[in-house]
């Protein structure tokens, strides 16, 4: 797999251009959390296709997700870039509880938390999940860059936050990666928070690059979806919203079938051809998705087909049901 440099603070950290996104092991998706043996397998093949960059967080079970990816990296800590988020905190006992907390005296309990459970001594890429906005950034980034001094962190990260936040943020300590979601599916990032990172030399790590799944085209209806799994309960999922959204994979599909590829893949491939410094975290809890996924960094778009892609109209619906999280 081609490599990518994520931010540009001491050389920037340097990482297969496709990562994986763990959540879905554990969390929140289809059958999370049934196969722990299965996903461990997951991570050591894509260690093997050249995948660096596996992606967590302390939220994602919760616990259970560091402990999954700290038990697959025994005997392999220097093949891997690990990169968790702390700042959603989630009571066990009450899973629909949530809130943020960006306090500083909270950012040094959670790394301590986190190292634990993976089991290693320094993250490599250590991310806030969610801006606090009863927290000043700096506050909160101060504290993270303290980690960066005691030797627990290597770069710094946020996720889903606005291009004010990411330049306050940046000039406290040298920001090198912003996880938002980013795909075919969803665009919002390209007005305002793209051009920020572009202009800062800060890395952009899209999550959800698949749509949730949506963009491989497999999915037709929720019904296909177990009762706990969150996507029936996402607005783009719903009704209406999903019936007009499925014209969106009618339009990768039509891309895919001119380079003999997969939907999902020329998804993939679509983030891909938008520069260096981007590295789409697909999840999976297969190793045949895997190896597709890893397959979408050989195809080369046509300037054509790219901005074919790029003319695929908004879907309906907002990202979330509730969007209150979501620095904007």
């Amino acid at each position: 797999m081609k490599n990518t440099t994520l931010g540009s603070v001491d050389g920037g950290l340097d990482v297969g251009r496709i990562g994986l996104g763990l959540m879905g092991m554990s969390a929140f998706y289809t059958g999370s959390g049934t196969d722990d043996d299965e996903s461990v397998r997951v991570i050591h093949a894509a260690l093997g296709h050249g995948v660096t960059l596996l992606d967590t967080a302390d939220m994602y079970g919760p616990h259970t997700n560091e402990q999954l990816l700290g038990r697959a990296l025994k005997g392999r800590r220097d093949d891997a870039v690990v990169a968790t988020k702390f700042g959603n905190v989630t009571d066990p006992k009450a899973r629909a509880e949530r809130t943020i907390d960006g306090r500083p005296e909270y950012v040094r309990k959670s790394i301590d938390g986190s190292l634990k459970r993976l089991r290693i001594d320094h993250v490599d890429l250590y991310y806030q999940h969610r801006v606090d906005p009863l927290v000043p950034i700096e506050d909160t980034v101060g504290a993270m860059g303290e980690l960066v001094e005691a030797g627990k962190v290597r770069f710094l990260g946020l996720s889903e936050a606005s291009p004010e936040t990411i330049r306050r943020a940046h000039a406290t300590h040298p920001i090198t990666a912003l996880q938002t979601e980013w795909s075919l599916w969803s665009r919002e990032a390209e007005a305002e928070v793209l051009p920020t990172v572009r202009e800062l030399g800060i890395g952009f790590v899209p999550y959800s690059p698949l749509g949730r799944g949506f963009l491989t085209g497999t999915l037709r209806s929720v019904d296909e979806l177990a009762d706990d799994d969150f996507r029936r309960f996402n607005p783009r999922f719903e009704g209406d919203n999903l019936r007009a959204n499925v014209r969106i994979v009618e339009q990768v599909d039509e891309v895919a079938r001119q380079v003999g590829a997969k939907p999902g893949q020329v998804a993939l491939a679509w983030l891909l051809a938008k520069g260096e410094g981007i590295v789409p975290i697909p999840g999976t809890k297969r190793r045949t998705y895997l190896d597709e996924n890893v397959a979408a960094d050989a195809i080369e778009l046509t300037e054509e087909q790219v901005h074919q892609l790029d003319d695929v109209a908004a879907p309906k619906g907002e990202r979330y049901s509730d969007m209150s999280t979501i620095d904007r």
